[in-house]
This record gives structure tokens, C-alpha cells and sequence, in this order.
């Protein structure tokens, strides 16, 4: 075993970098791999998308889409997760699960704009939800283990337009 101040790397997991333009000798001498004249052989040459004066392909083709400014970026969970969760004692099935809870129990990363309940995986505690959205299957899942289900009014639910 090596003491801290013996410590190197393999032989050959460093590579000296090549010298360009350092005599006929270096192998990269002269030209240094730009080829022969012409614009591409001089410095200061950005001509990614250019296409000789030819309208360029990103500018031919049509714009297709958009973006929707106003689409929310939910929390999906499923039951099966929050199943995990309460089997392995991090979220109480007594206390009513909410979007806060489940960033504390570690079953979100970060509260987004709201959390939406899946149907997939199997629930077998009975749990009171207090979430923006649920799905079909998932409250059938819910109020089958004794659960129920309580839906919060999200920014897009409250009848204003967003004009």
C-alpha cells in the first residue's frame, strides 16, 4: 500500500496533447491538419450552419409547434411509492398526505406545481390525500383501501382567463 504522496496515475491515462504547427518533425507541423488555404485554414472561423450563401437548412425548413407558458409542471407519484413509503415508516398513514409531506418523506425530490396521484402499484393502508389532481384508477384504489381523496384548487381551476 502507497502513502498519499506516492499516488500517480496508470502509465498512459495521461496524454500529452498535440503541438500543432511545430516543425515537419512533429508530425502536425506546418499546416498543422488545416489543409491548404481557404477560409477554414485561417483563425477566427465560426461556419457551423453556413451553407456557402445558400440559404441554410435550419432556415428552409418550416417552424413547427409552441410552447405553452401557462402548462403546469406536475408531481407524478404513484400508490405503489407511497405504499414504499409508509411500509418503510418515512410518511404516516394517519396524517393526511399532502405535497409537503412527501417532499419530507423523500418520495419527491421538490415541490413542483402540484401533485398528481397515479393508479399504478397496490395501496393497502387507508390514507386521506389532499392533492391538485388523481387519477380515475387511483381513486377507486384509495376509497377501496378506506382512503379518500381531497382535490385543492389549483392556479388554472379558479375560472380566470389568463389574459
Amino acid at each position: 500500500m502507497s502513502s498519499l504522496n506516492e499516488i500517480k496515475d496508470n502509465s498512459g491515462a495521461r496524454k500529452k496533447r498535440m503541438r500543432v504547427g511545430r516543425g515537419i518533425g512533429s508530425g502536425k507541423g506546418k499546416t498543422g491538419g488545416r489543409g491548404v488555404k481557404g477560409q477554414t485554414s485561417r483563425t477566427g472561423v465560426a461556419i457551423k450552419g453556413f451553407e456557402g450563401g445558400q440559404m441554410p437548412i435550419h432556415r428552409r425548413l418550416p417552424k413547427r409547434g409552441f410552447t405553452n407558458i401557462f402548462a403546469l409542471d406536475w408531481n407524478e407519484v404513484s400508490l405503489g411509492r407511497v405504499q414504499t413509503a409508509i411500509d418503510a415508516g418515512k410518511l404516516d398513514a394517519t396524517a393526511v398526505v399532502t405535497q409537503a409531506a412527501l417532499v419530507e418523506a423523500g418520495v419527491l425530490r421538490r415541490a413542483k406545481d402540484g401533485v398528481r396521484v397515479l393508479g399504478s402499484g397496490e395501496l393497502t393502508a387507508k390514507v386521506t390525500f389532499e392533492v391538485a389532481h388523481v387519477t380515475k384508477s387511483a381513486i377507486e384504489a384509495i376509497e377501496k383501501a378506506g382512503g379518500k381523496v381531497t382535490l385543492l384548487v389549483s392556479k388554472t381551476d379558479t375560472g380566470e382567463s389568463a389574459a
